[in-house]
């Protein structure tokens, strides 16, 4: 029997990953462990209870709260406040809690001999450069035309060679140092640790929001009603980004940790990749067709100084590496989320409404 610690295991991604953990391998201790600040979090302890994973409420800035865990043999952090507009009011909570969170669970693993993997984020790459790309403009969506590529980019997406110089949102930011300290370590101490930068998550049970999880926002505002708008680059909502499905990226994680000793300090890109990307645009005629009403957007032609117009993961290193690809498509992650949505309306409309 192994115990398993998942900090920020009451969100959408920890949460999650805890569950199939405990499916797959249910002689584990599987422990989340969550601050419940996040809107939507606090359904979360019931649904893990059913699945046999324990709760524990604490902080990962506060080290005392981590070392009410005796033991653990792998550190999954998925803690982190991941909205890229994070830190404009108050930088010093994501600080704190991206960095300083990732550090105290470093040595809450070191030194219990743990493996370590971080969830980081595409958010690192620097916002000059991305758009900086030389994009072209199609009747959905915008693209890099084919045949095009420089260092770190090509039509198949965004590698972790991109270049890093350059500002990146204070979230970024935390996340890129969040990653360095991992590698230290990993360097230092010989611990297993892998870093995944990876991109949108989507799925049920994601409580999204305009600045974070927004297929599951543009699926509520389907099923439940609500306003919706194309914001930035011209408000014509033909921004692209890539999919990935919760489960594909468990998929990913479960083979890393089959061969952890090759993995440990490396730092992988990981989406649904280019055949898993949409446009807003795209994702707003596929919402319609799944709920059968079609909805008028709003247009908002200005850009928030942390947005990006496209970002998709190439997935050739990581897929090179282990075999992993992902498995679901956007139209099925779409139809799964509005399945969720209907099946759970009475408690979630109120937090998705």
């Amino acid at each position: 029997m192994s115990t398993i610690l998942i900090p920020g295991g009451a969100g959408f991604a920890g949460s999650h990953l805890a569950l199939l953990w405990k499916r797959e391998h249910p002689a584990d201790r599987v422990i989340a462990f969550d601050n419940l600040v996040r809107k939507g979090s606090e359904l979360a302890p019931a649904r893990l209870a059913m699945g046999g994973v324990e709760f524990l409420r604490g902080d990962v800035r506060v080290r005392a709260d981590l070392e009410a865990v005796k033991e653990a043999d792998l550190v999954l952090d998925c803690a982190a406040e991941p909205s890229a507009r994070a830190g404009y009011a108050d930088p010093m909570y994501l600080v704190d809690t991206n960095l300083t969170g990732t550090l105290n669970c470093l040595e809450f693993a070191r030194t219990r001999g743990a493996r370590f993997v971080l969830l980081s984020t595409s958010r690192v790459y620097p916002i000059a450069a991305l758009r900086a790309l030389p994009l072209e403009e199609g009747a959905e969506r915008l693209f890099l035309p084919a045949g095009l590529s420089g260092t770190g980019w090509s039509e198949e997406g965004i590698t972790a060679d991109f270049p890093l110089e350059g500002p990146r949102t204070l979230y970024g930011s935390t996340k890129l140092a969040a990653e360095v300290v991992v590698r230290e370590y990993a360097a230092a101490f010989g611990m297993t640790a892998i870093v995944n930068r990876c991109g949108v998550f989507a799925g049920p049970w994601q409580m999204g929001k305009v600045d974070q999880g927004f297929v599951a926002l543009w699926a509520a505002r389907f099923t439940y009603g609500g306003e919706l708008g194309y914001q930035g680059f011209g408000g014509t909502g033909k921004q692209v980004r890539d999919i990935l499905h919760i489960e594909d990226l468990y998929s990913l994680i479960r083979a890393q940790l089959a061969d952890g000793a090759r993995h440990s300090g490396k730092v992988y890109n990981v989406g649904g990749g280019a055949g898993n990307s949409v446009s807003l645009r795209e994702l707003t005629n596929l919402c319609a067709e799944l709920s059968g009403s079609p909805k008028t957007l709003g247009s908002v032609a200005e850009t928030h100084s942390s947005d990006v117009p496209w970002y998709v993961t190439d997935n050739t290193a990581v897929s090179a590496a282990t075999g992993w690809t992902p498995t679901r498509a956007v139209p099925d992650i779409l139809e799964e989320t509005f399945r969720w949505l209907r099946d759970n309306r009475e408690e979630l409309q109120g937090i998705l409404g």
